[in-house]
Parts: structure tokens; sequence; C-alpha cells
């Protein structure tokens, strides 16, 4: 057997200590999990469905949301047949293969294979210090060719990733970039945030501070392991013709603080969503969040939260608000996503996490660009990768037009208003006609700066004072 690089201890600590996104190489080669192939797969499954969704292969400047998709329950040998241009395809069948491309996501092991336990054993997390931590706490996800998750932002914890077959290529945006991305909560998610920029083919004159966003982009290859660090943006698409990966999700401790501004904002989503309006018959609900919250029930929730930080000194309620995403000052990092010397006050050089031949750190695509031809075939070799698409090919980065639109509530989702098209130079008008050009403002307008990070934060503050000094 093959001596792992690191023993999982010393993989633990590293985790604890990374602050970018890195690739670990050579820790999964005992691990039964990388015979999971769509075929294997589809052999252990037999006539069990699965949920599809699919999405056209189109280009468009506008992300695609899970909301928009379309979705089909199948047999993955139908999957299969679908992707090497059978005839018996089931379900598939009203789809073409030329124009779609196909995405079982989110697929818990622990329900896939219920009746299997034994499987969730081919999922080693303990060699990475997680005891106990197998199959039955993660995903697999298997996808064709350009199937894709939105850009968004996990709000409660990081995220261990293993290539099991194919390539996917990542790209990420650190956390000082959530402006520059113009997050939505629509759809609605509990622990996530989109994006309304599509990263691949962003549209920089509606979304000019894209421009300056800082895209760590990298490939992932079969036997691969990617660490997503928490609050870190991620555009997922799979690159080869079928692709497996197993996920598993790990929550890390959330402030009080948190919670309570993440109840404030489900508690306002769902109550405007909720209302009759003629703009408002949009799908809103992400496919993933499960079920329906009454107002009392959202209200209860956001009772027992504020309870809950209340109870809490001051400063340990407040203790990790630098890691929520209401706090996105600037911060510098180097090309590998290390956070600079100015802020090493915050992180002791106590530790020097061991970059080298079995840990790639991911750099930043704008500071070291490798074009797509260099990315190795091998299993145990990782390498950035610029696309054609990439953040940046499209416009040149921190323009004052760019950084005019941050200071707008345009830049938080809203359609923008002549104010941000005159500052953008798209708008010929002068500022003192821009008013009547705005666009008409919607139900979801008013939510965007309604549940806008910094409002929220606002909101969390007074409803601590109001149960702290009650009127």
């Amino acid at each position: 057997m093959a001596v792992k690089p690191f023993t999982s201890e010393e993989a633990k600590g590293i985790l604890d200590h990374l602050q970018q996104p890195a690739v670990f190489l050579n820790m999964t080669s005992d691990w039964p999990v990388l015979l999971w192939t769509a075929e294997h797969l589809s052999s252990r499954l037999g006539d069990r469905l699965v949920r599809f969704r699919l999405g056209r292969k189109q280009k468009t400047s506008a992300p695609l949301f899970e909301t928009q998709c379309s979705y089909v329950q199948a047999r993955i040998a139908h999957f299969l047949c679908w992707t090497q241009g059978q005839t018996d395809v089931g379900p598939f069948s009203e789809y073409p293969y030329s124009e779609y491309w196909a995405y079982a996501d989110y697929k818990y092991i622990a329900m896939l294979f219920e009746d299997q336990p034994s499987m969730f054993e081919d999922v080693k997390w303990s060699d990475f210090g997680f005891e106990g931590r197998n199959g039955s706490d993660s995903t697999v996800w298997i996808g064709t060719k350009g199937a894709n998750t939105p850009c968004h932002m996990d709000t409660y914890g990081c995220n261990l990733v293993l290539q099991v077959q194919g390539r996917k290529r990542w790209h990420l945006f650190p956390p000082e970039d959530t402006t520059n991305l113009y997050p939505t909560r629509i759809p609605y998610e509990e622990s996530s945030v989109f994006s309304l920029v599509h990263v691949q083919s962003p549209d920089l004159k509606r979304f000019p501070a894209f421009g300056a966003a800082q895209a760590y982009i990298v490939t992932l290859q079969p036997g691969q392991v990617l660490y997503v660090p928490r609050h870190w943006w991620h555009y997922v698409e799979s690159v080869d013709p079928v692709t497996v990966s197993v996920n598993t999700w790990i929550e890390l401790e959330v402030d009080d603080f948190a919670r309570v501004s993440e109840a404030v904002t489900k508690m306002v989503v769902w109550a405007i969503k909720s209302a009759e309006s003629e703009d408002n018959d949009d799908s809103w609900l992400n496919p993933t969040e499960e079920g329906s919250a009454s107002h009392n029930e959202n209200l209860q929730y956001l009772n027992l939260a504020v309870a809950a930080c209340a109870q809490r000194p001051r400063g340990l309620c407040h203790g990790e608000m630098s890691s929520d995403v209401s706090d996105a000052h600037p911060v510098k990092r180097d090309s590998s996503g290390q956070l600079k010397s100015s802020d090493s006050h915050k992180n002791p050089p106590s530790f020097s996490v061991p970059f080298g031949p079995h840990l790639i750190a991911v750099c930043c695509q704008q500071e070291n660009p490798v074009e797509d031809d260099e990315i190795s075939s091998s299993r145990d070799d990782v390498s950035t990768s610029q696309n054609d698409d990439a953040p940046g090919s499209e416009g040149s980065p921190a323009t004052s037009a760019a950084l005019e639109q941050e200071k707008h509530a345009c830049g938080t989702g809203l359609t923008p208003c002549g104010l941000c098209q005159s500052a953008a130079g798209t708008s010929k008008s002068s500022p003192g006609e821009n008013k009547s050009k705005c666009t008409a403002i919607s139900t979801n307008d008013l939510l965007a700066c309604l549940v806008h990070p910094e409002i929220v934060g606002r909101v969390t503050e007074l409803l601590l004072e109001r149960h702290k000094n009650p009127l």
C-alpha cells in the first residue's frame, strides 16, 4: 500500500489553517469510491430512478438557475445511452443530447444506497481527520459536459470534493469579492447565496464591478480532492463527456449573530414572495429547499435565534462577524490566495501550510494564467486553466465605473438604473435626466434591497437591542 503524503492528523491540521482553495494529491489511491464510474453506479442502482436536471447548451450572459431547468426521473442506464447517442434513452428522448446537458446533483449517498449501506465505507474522509465520516455524510454528482452549478456561496460550512470520473473546472472567488459578484437571494436557499453574474460569460455592461473580481480557476482531475473554504464563491462546470464527483459538506460553528441575520433574511423573503402580486409569480424557491414555511414558523425560528444570541456576551455573539457575508471589507491576497502580511495579525504564522507536490494552492487566474493545453492528464498532477470565457476576458478590471457601481443599490442585484448606466458609460443621458429612465421597481428589486447584507446586519443589531431593552 502506498504511503500517503499526510497522516489524517496532518491533513486535519492543514485544513484548519488553509485560507484559500487547495488541491490534495495522492490521498485517495486506496479509496474504493474511485471505482464509482457512471457505469459502475448504473450496475449497482439498476432500475432505481434518479432525478436529473437539464439545461440548454447555448451560450448566454445570464446564469441558468436551478429554478429555470427541466427535470426528469430516469435510470442511470438511460443517461449513459443518451450520452452515447443510442435510442433507448427513456425520459431523455424529449431532450436532444446535442442541445442539452444533464446533471444528477445533490444526490445523498445515504438515500441513494439506503439498501446497500456497505457502499458508505467506500468513501474515507477519515483520511482527512474526520473520524467516522464516510459516504453516509456525502453526496454524489453525475453530469455531462457543460453541466454546471450557478455561482454561489455556501453560508454555513466548507467543502471537500473528490473527483472520481472525468474533469470539472472550478471558478472560485474570495469572500471579499461578494460585492463584485452581485449577490441575490432569489432563487432562495437557506444555506446558499447566488450570484447574478454568469462568471464564464459576464455581462460587464450590466455588472461592471465584476471586472475587478479575482478568479481562482482549477480543473480537478480524477483522484484529486479540492478544499473549498467557507464563504468562497464557486461556479462549477463539467469538462468531459461524463463526470462523477463525491462531495462532503462540513458545517462549521456559526456565530449567533449570523444565525439571526439568516433568520431575518428567511422571514423577509418568505413574507414578500408569498404575497399575491402580478409580478410575484416567478419560481423563487430553489428545488434543493424542501417544504414550505409559515410566517409563524419563521417568527418562532427568529425568536429562538435572537434569544440564543442575546444570552451570550456581546463579544462572543459578534466574535465571528468577520466570517459573515455581511462583512465584505477589502483584504489583500497573494496569487495563491493567502492573506497578505497586513492581515497577518489575524492569522499568526505559527503553522506553515506545506504546499508542494502533494498540496497545490489554487492560484489567482489574473495573476498567473495557464492555458487549457497545459493541463496535465495525469491523475496526480493539478494545474490551473484559463477558459476563453473566464472572468476578465471581456473587460479590464477595476475601472472607475466599476467602483462607482458599488456605491449604488443597483450593485446588489437590481436592474441597473440610469445613474449606474451613465457611470458605466452605457447611457448618453445627463444625470438630471436619469431619474425618469430608471427601470420600474419590481417586487424582486425591493426584496434585493431589503435583504442586502448591510441592511440585514443593521436590522439584526436593532432586534438584539430591542430584545435586550424592550420598549
